[in-house]
């Protein structure tokens, strides 16, 4: 399990983004003071599926629907070849406590700071 760390994107001109490679079991820090991105690119040969899962989500009230369950994470689908993006805020529901991702070994993940 490795610890991935956000990148600040809050600079002049170009910068490194190097991109960390996923394993079985990863963690990331959502910081909800920051505006964050999450770029994933599937680099490998199959289809995965990243799972974002915070282990302090339980269950939600959404408008209309009443108490919405976000105990099994936020899953992002990724064909071979494909990359997707998402900015974390949206998701934080998903994001609260240790944040782990799963389900995507071999993809690559950037975290960026807005």
């Amino acid at each position: 399990m490795a610890a991935i760390a956000s990148i600040n994107a809050q600079q002049h001109g170009a910068f490194a983004a190097t991109p960390a490679t996923l394993t079985a079991s990863d963690t990331i820090t959502f910081d909800s003071r920051k505006k964050q991105l999450a770029v994933f690119r599937n680099g490998t040969g199959g289809a995965l599926t990243a799972k974002i899962d915070g282990d302090g989500g339980t269950t939600v009230n959404a408008p209309g629907l009443g108490a919405v369950s976000v105990s099994g994470g936020y899953d992002i689908a990724l064909a071979a070849g494909e990359t997707k993006a998402v900015v974390l805020s949206t998701i934080s529901e998903y994001c609260r406590g240790v944040v782990t991702i799963t389900g995507a070994s071999g993809a690559s993940l950037t975290v960026f700071d807005l």
